[in-house]
């Protein structure tokens, strides 16, 4: 009768269960986490660390649901802080939220109205506030749910008294630095904000423009001729310009011409019968002449609708062809002349009783066109530079709605005053057809500046506007010079934002909306110069926007703080611009909230960490502020992560269907599943999710869990204060594991170190996988289940793995938080509550890392991989199920064989076999697969086992049935149920 032997057998025991139920245990750990103020606990247990790195957090806009960028963002950040605690850091995190502007006023106006009708300026803002607390209640609950560990009870948000006051302290700090200049320039215009916008406020989108060639004629054309040489007779000498705004030819004050082009004197259509000469860029004229030159028969619709399939664009007429060139001469250059020669040639405006003067402007150059800028200051930063410099000032046409004003002057009969701006282009186009000065036209389509809210086009409108010059007090050179000194990751990042900063104009940063941080200036009446106190004026303001907000502005009566010159003065009614607000919480934040500071750290370290777009956003306005108050940068690494697409590589859509909510994935799958795919995916590109990909990372993730399982199983009665084995004192196998965890280590703090997380996923899985699962967790199976609970063995093993668990659930804390808080609550001995109170795991003593140790290892897993070949075509052929029923022989050189004959004995156990057999071999014996050493020969060979199996550890040995007491035991599980227990020194 068969004895029952499961009592002798140490069987693995474990409370962390084998499924990991996310989405139902993560709220727990939540509720767990909230009790205990898991955040507050860990920044008092790492106050005292010499180490600060504090990852400030670019404030998302207070107005919408996350969305799985947002997710991407949080993850990355929290994983970075998490793996910053267990290198030895202090790592405050302050979330926080971007409260002011557009978004958030028209959400309001949609329920109640524009300021001054539901509602007054002041009940307006304190709507808003509201509306925005409420976003914020939203979003943290989501940002929370993720896992992600901050001072969640006390952010900052830019709406907050005390910031809005600080963000005057900045600006008067920016102001006493001689960065801040008042000036009508051309801005970005939005006609649906009704403001001003910043550079980053602007994306790029495909847009079908008019295209048209224009002829502004010589006031004096036989002396413009006489530059070429040429005697023009009764002909008419014009400068064509070619433009893709005709709206803004109303405008036009001049033509600009480049210096240091050749320009031609060439025959071009005749008009009403009489001869046109025309000047174009030498480099430019074949090109020209053939947009001029009648079409082919038939071909008059197709040339028309050039450059946009041929369709016209709506409120466009046919235009009538051009009159053919003079008989013989069609296109011939007649003189040459440089630009620089043409300066100061009076023109005629196309459509007014203007002249205009011929300019040479820098920004002209004889790639595409005609050569000749048509140059409306009020529309164009070069336009308004050149011609500033002639002393040629703006008309102020357009008002901000896109509407010409009542006293825009009619063309030749055309009225355009009340007429929207891309209304005119047609009936422009069509004025210019009749006054037989339209040279071409053409639709195109060409990439356009919009709105990044609106998705409309905008338009360069030169008003009055707040600046920050980049020029005149340096902050151009400071802020290139800090870049330098930054970290960026990926590298890329820093020529990104040189190369932005290089070029970027002065940034315009006032708005003329209701729901934001004034500029609160005192400007004079007559010159509209600030007040000469300006800076003590704006700490005073401060304090009482301190007190009571915003609001406390607007209400002030100038008196005072002015006194007498109250009169003289009056107040800036514009806003700051929000990436003024987002841009200086490096003063705002980091610099007023003490666990941000350095303090007592020896090293202190300030990273900001955001998606791609934000080189020419938040960074970028970051840094010039930083630049503009101390001189520096705000932070010492940047971290750049791309955007999520689907897998297809399809940016996310409603349309499309391929939008991946977090919140559904945190109630299928789990935080920790999302988490594990952010960390996976290489965030220096674009970031594919999807389903199905997330279905692979939830398999990840089990392997992950399983591998801990394991771990925490065969630790079931382990205490590390009575039964850790020394690392040195245990077998070899248990020190190659804990050599193989060290070496995994050392790699995955590396790659923390330089924020790779896939390398650190596909580090930590390999390793689990491979190392683990297929290797060590397989081979000691057999130690830990059948040698004695206390043996010398077991316990070694069970000490590898103890340590090897206490190593893996610190690389896994960052990654996943509630995953590894379950871990560490699971592992045995005395500990803290959380994994995060604890550095890096320093267990791990590397005993095995000589090359010749190494060299012993790496044969002998050669060997086994040949060995589960031949096994695996026994399997095949169904000679064998199982390895045990199996024997092996290792047939070798004889160097090979006196390397591992020591460990002879003990062979079968490390290649789950019943039998190993080392023998001299003189060549590859038959039958044998060769084994792939270096410098050394190994074949293996089996047989299939013929010995009676032990019912006990289902090896097949020769000695089962030897002790009569129990007949169906091999000798060692006899020695290890009633003896001393075997003895193992390999394996």
């Amino acid at each position: 009768m068969t004895k029952d032997y499961k009592s002798t057998i140490n069987l693995p025991q474990t409370d962390f269960p084998m499924r990991g139920d996310l989405p139902r245990r993560e709220p727990g750990w939540l509720a767990e986490w909230e009790r205990a103020g898991r955040y507050a606990q860990i920044q008092a247990k790492t106050a005292g660390r010499d180490k600060a790195f504090v990852l400030h957090d670019g404030p998302p806009y207070a107005n919408g649901a996350i969305h799985i960028g947002h997710a991407v963002n949080k993850i990355l950040k929290d994983m970075v802080v998490k793996s910053r605690l267990l290198a030895g850091c202090r790592a405050p995190y302050v979330p926080g939220w971007d409260c002011h502007g557009l978004p958030i006023e028209i959400a309001v106006e949609k329920q109640f109205g524009k300021p001054g009708e539901k509602l007054d300026a002041r009940a307006f803002r304190q709507k808003c506030r509201e509306y925005a607390q409420s976003q914020i209640d939203t979003q943290r609950a989501d940002f929370k749910r993720l896992g992600v560990l901050g001072d969640w009870e006390r952010p900052y948000r830019t709406m907050d008294f005390r910031f809005e006051a600080d963000m005057l302290r900045a600006l008067a700090r920016i102001v006493a630095n001689g960065h801040v200049v008042r000036g009508a320039k051309p801005v970005y215009w939005c006609f649906d904000c009704g403001s001003a916008l910043a550079e980053a406020e602007i994306e790029y989108g495909d847009k079908v423009s008019p295209a048209v060639d224009v002829a502004y004629d010589a006031v004096d054309p036989g002396a413009l001729a006489a530059k070429f040489g040429v005697d023009a007779g009764d002909a008419i000498v014009a400068v064509p310009i070619w433009t893709t705004t005709p709206w803004t030819l109303p405008a036009s004050q001049a033509v600009s011409l480049g210096a240091e082009l050749d320009y031609a004197l060439v025959e071009g259509p005749s008009r009403g019968g009489r001869r046109v000469l025309l000047v174009i860029a030498s480099a430019l004229v074949d090109k020209v002449l053939a947009r001029y030159a009648p079409p082919p028969p038939g071909e008059g619709a197709r040339r028309a609708g050039e450059g946009a399939g041929g369709a016209q664009p709506s409120g466009f007429a046919e235009p009538s062809p051009p009159a053919p060139l003079p008989e013989g001469e069609g296109g011939r250059v007649l003189g040459h002349a440089s630009g620089a020669a043409l300066n100061g040639v009076k023109l005629r405006h196309p459509f007014y009783d203007r002249e205009v003067p011929v300019l040479l402007g820098e920004h002209v150059s004889a790639e595409d066109g005609t050569g000749a800028v048509h140059t409306a200051p009020d529309h164009g930063v070069e336009d308004f530079v050149v011609s500033r410099a002639h002393g040629i000032g703006t008309l102020n046409l357009v008002d901000g709605r896109g509407v010409y004003r009542a006293d825009t002057p009619a063309a030749d009969g055309v009225e355009l005053a009340g007429m929207h701006v891309w209304k005119a282009n047609e009936a422009l186009v069509e004025l210019l057809r009749a006054r037989g000065v339209l040279l071409a036209f053409a639709k195109i389509e060409h990439s356009y500046p919009n709105c990044w809210r609106h998705k409309t086009p905008v338009i360069y409108r030169t008003t009055p506007q707040w600046f920050i010059g980049m020029e005149q007090a340096g902050l151009r050179d400071a802020a290139l010079a800090s870049i330098r000194r930054v970290r960026w990751v990926p590298s890329w990042g820093e020529e990104r934002i040189a190369g932005m900063v290089a070029g970027r104009p002065d940034w315009c940063i006032s708005r003329q909306r209701t729901w934001g941080v004034p500029i609160a200036l005192f400007v004079h009446k007559a010159t509209q110069e600030p007040h000469p106190d300006s800076v003590a004026l704006l700490e005073q303001v401060a304090r009482r926007v301190e007190q009571g907000g915003i609001d406390a502005w607007y209400e002030l009566d100038a008196a005072e703080l002015l006194g007498d010159q109250a009169g003289d003065y009056e107040k800036v009614t514009d806003v700051l611009d929000v990436w003024f607000d987002s841009g200086v919480t490096h003063f705002g934040v980091i610099g007023q909230r003490p666990e941000l500071q350095q303090g007592d750290a020896r090293e202190y370290t300030v990273m900001y960490l955001e998606g791609s777009d934000q080189h020419r956003g938040w960074f970028q306005s970051s840094l010039l502020t930083s630049a503009a108050i101390h001189g520096r940068a705000p932070y010492d690494h940047v971290l750049t992560h791309g955007f999520t697409v689907d897998a297809q590589g399809r940016k996310m859509s409603k349309s499309l269907g391929n939008v991946v909510a977090p919140q559904k994935v945190m109630d299928t799958l789990g935080a920790d599943v999302l988490r594990l795919w952010v960390a996976s995916a290489d965030y220096r590109n674009e970031m594919s999710v999807s389903d199905e990909i997330l279905k692979r990372v939830s398999d990840g993730y089990r392997r992950l869990r399983n591998t801990a399982r394991f771990l925490l199983g065969n630790l079931d009665g382990f205490d590390p204060a009575k039964h850790l084995v020394a690392v040195e004192d245990s077998l070899p196998l248990d020190q190659w594991a804990v050599q193989q965890a060290h070496d995994v280590q050392q790699a995955v703090i590396a790659a923390y170190e330089r924020y790779d997380f896939p390398e650190i996923v596909a580090r930590v899985q390999n390793f689990c996988t491979n190392e683990m699962g297929a290797l060590y967790l397989d081979i000691t199976k057999d130690r830990l289940y059948t040698m004695p609970t206390g043996s010398h063995g077991r316990r070694s093993a069970q000490s590898a793995m103890y340590r090897i668990a206490e190593a893996l659930v610190r690389w896994l804390a960052p990654v996943l938080s509630f995953t590894a808080e379950e871990i560490w609550r699971h592992l045995p001995g005395e500990r803290g509550e959380s994994v995060l109170f604890e550095t890096w795991y320093d267990g791990l003593a590397a005993t095995q890392g000589t090359p010749e140790q190494r060299r012993w290892w790496a044969d002998l897993l050669a060997i086994r991989d040949a060995a589960a070949r031949v096994l695996e075509g026994m399997r095949k052929a169904e000679r064998i199920g199982a390895a045990l029923e199996a024997k092996l022989a290792i047939h070798a050189d004889a160097a090979t064989v006196a390397r591992y004959a020591p460990a002879a004995e003990e062979l079968r156990f490390f290649f789950i076999t019943s039998d190993v057999r080392l023998d001299l071999a003189g060549g590859q014996p038959a039958d044998a697969v060769p084994a792939e050493l270096e410098g050394a020969e190994a074949w293996v060979s089996a047989t299939v086992g013929e010995a009676p199996k032990c019912v006990r550890c289902w090896h097949r040995r020769d000695d089962v049935g030897s002790h009569p007491e129990h007949p169906e035991l091999c000798g060692r599980c006899v020695s290890n149920v009633e003896g001393p227990g075997e003895t193992r020194r390999w394996f």
